[in-house]
């Protein structure tokens, strides 16, 4: 196991946006800064402390909160994503800075604070950063092929007009390894004025991230050769540093990193565990869409419908607040529990790494994606919205690593059951399923060689860490 050098070295404040899915990637970056000897303290909302369920940061990691200008109620108690996101700038940003003064004023410190990293949609925190000196770096959390689409269409270099959309024209984009057509930009992109603000929060990312210490990508090199090499000529202070997932699951140097360890929703472990120590190798369906995804009732309808004409075992990870959703008939079909169980929220990395689950039906959202990259575990895309259809097209045609199911109505979102099921089947058991895991295998190796001693990720932390000590 890597040993933890306890010397007195830098001290940095990481600052996620506050969701899951982007709390559990910054968390596992700073178990890595840890490991390298440095002091680090996760920052994240006062709103979101109420619902951490037992936090098991690791050693040497401080938690620490501000608020987003709604403690009550966070994101649900705005009016609208431009309010929460003009308050959390506003109130964070002025509670960040006493929390940072409180935390270097103290007497006791030992390790003062000299470095912010930021969440790339938390631009404002550099300007924090720079009130007390300190090195900022701006942290992606999607992966370098949506981000350099991104930074292209806000430098007006990708235009998308309407002729486009309607006619779902191939966009070839420099950096890219393989031509998109429309509908594989993300969402933002390839549904003109559908999401405004989030498209506005997607592009304000590149802000000002010319004036950052370090840009960080949380994905590898080898995954992404040419965006990396693209994109490193416009950022020369941009570094891969991942996959950030518990060392447990890669190169075990981080010792009892096996869980993200600050959980939002609690997951039903021994239930779901249990479920699987009963089936046979490789035989089973998982299937999940993630803390964010809303399905409507159609949707959810040929999705259970489709795996239960798959005719294979099925682990499907349905929220309290998507249940009402699922048709009487087919919970009558699943009521014995043998066929298939429906749980509110799953321990995914230990689902996906058992050695009963055969195939992961996904989203494609990106750190789903990059678990089931370096567990090693083929794919069935199903992208619902934002960088999940650029993920899925190179999940299909880049990597090779799974099929992304055919959308029938591209207006309502929905494929059909049959296109399902005979996704599920040519992964699970077809020629091209064979491909696919043998794929599967490689990316999983070079994910724990990028994170091992002397891989790409390891050294651009080796770097970054000799920098903020010297």
């Amino acid at each position: 196991m890597e040993k933890i050098i306890m010397e007195n070295r830098g001290h940095v404040l990481m600052i996620p946006y506050p969701a899951q899915g982007h709390i559990n990637p910054c968390l596992q970056f700073l178990k890595r800064l840890v490991s390298k000897g440095l002091k680090t303290t996760l920052v994240t909302t006062k709103f979101l402390s109420k619902s951490i369920n037992k936090p098991n940061l690791g050693h040497n990691i401080g938690l620490e909160f501000i608020s987003d200008g709604f403690d009550n109620g966070g994101f649900a108690e705005s009016d609208s994503i431009e309010s929460y996101l003009q308050r959390l700038q506003t109130v964070g940003s002025a509670d960040l800075t006493q929390r940072i003064k409180k935390l270097n004023s103290s007497p006791e410190v030992q390790n003062p604070v000299n470095c912010i990293i930021y969440d790339a949609f938390l631009p404002w925190a550099l300007d924090v950063a720079r009130q007390f000196g300190l090195v900022g770096g701006s942290f992606f959390t999607q992966p370098c092929a949506v981000n350099n689409i991104y930074y292209q269409f806000g430098k007006g270099l990708l235009k998308i007009d309407d002729s486009a959309v309607t006619n779902n024209i191939n966009v070839k984009i420099p950096g890219l390894p393989i031509p998109l057509q429309v509908s594989d930009l993300p969402s933002f992109l390839c549904v003109p004025g559908a999401y405004p603000s989030y498209l506005e929060l997607a592009l304000n990312q590149f802000v000002n991230v010319g004036k950052a210490d370090w840009i960080f990508i949380n994905s590898f090199d080898m995954l992404e050769v040419q965006v990396v090499d693209w994109m490193t000529k416009t950022f020369s202070q941009l570094r891969t540093i991942g996959p950030t997932i518990p060392s447990m699951y890669l190169d075990k140097r981080i010792e009892d990193d096996n869980d993200y360890g600050l959980n939002l929703i609690k997951p039903d472990s021994s239930i779901c565990i249990n479920w699987l120590n009963s089936k046979a190798n490789g035989t089973v369906v998982y299937v999940s869409f993630g803390s964010m995804a809303e399905l409507s009732k159609e949707q959810m309808e040929e999705l259970a419908m489709g795996l239960i004409g798959s005719n294979f075992y099925f682990l499907w990870v349905v929220r309290g607040s998507e249940a009402h959703k699922l048709s009487g008939k087919f919970l009558s079909e699943i009521e014995n529990g043998n066929k298939g169980l429906v749980v509110k929220w799953s321990p995914q990395l230990e689902v996906l790494s058992h050695a009963a689950v055969g195939c992961f039906v996904t989203h494609c959202g990106w750190n789903s994606t990059l678990e089931a990259l370096s567990l090693g575990v083929p794919m069935v895309g199903i992208p619902q919205w934002t960088d999940q259809t650029t993920n899925a097209k190179f999940i299909a045609d880049e990597w090779r690593v799974g099929i992304r199911v055919k959308v029938n109505d591209d207006e309502k979102g929905i494929w059909t059951r049959k296109d399902l099921e005979v996704s599920i089947r040519e992964v699970m058991e077809g020629d091209r399923g064979k491909e696919m895991k043998k794929n599967s295998s490689k990316w999983r190796q070079l994910a724990q060689q990028a994170v091992g001693i002397g891989g790409s990720s390891d050294r651009n932390l080796d770097e970054f860490v000799a920098n903020l000590i010297c």
